[in-house]
């Protein structure tokens, strides 16, 4: 199982390919706010462990196993954002949120969360009353 950064780094390999076709050390040390150097070295660590392969200069491709957990951890984010979305959290906490979150949940819990966003979206009268009781907390104390 790759450790949370590992997940940083494939999550965003991962988009990056599906957005441009390719992912350069450049463009993932642009991404995750990092210098190249320590894409470099993590990148490494990454075809070690089978996630996937790098050749120097040439780039970078992910494995299958690497593909498939990219696109497990870019929907949980996606989730998470919903998820937040749906329950009332503003927009400008939603990214911060998440990526607090997002490597500190269990698989478990994320299919329980995946559960219950479904759920509030087949009942939308749900979401609605949730809303409702934030808008009566935030009226009755002026929260941050």
């Amino acid at each position: 199982m790759p450790t949370p950064s590992m997940e940083d780094y494939l999550e965003n390999i991962y988009k990056l390919i599906e957005q441009k076709g390719y992912a350069r050390v450049s463009d993932i040390a642009e991404a995750l706010e990092v210098h190249p150097s320590s894409v470099t070295k993590m990148v490494q660590k990454l075809d070690q462990n089978k996630y996937l392969v790098y050749e120097k200069y040439r780039g970078l491709v992910l494995t299958p196993k690497g593909k498939k957990i990219g696109k497990r951890l870019v929907d949980r984010h996606h989730l998470l954002e919903q998820f937040l979305r749906l329950i009332g959290v503003s927009e400008e906490k939603i990214y911060q949120d998440v990526e607090g979150i997002e490597h500190h949940l269990s698989w478990d819990s994320i299919t329980a969360i995946e559960n219950l966003v479904q759920l509030l979206e087949n009942e939308p009268q749900l979401v609605k009353r949730l809303h409702s009781m934030k808008e009566a907390e935030e009226q009755e104390v002026d929260l941050p």
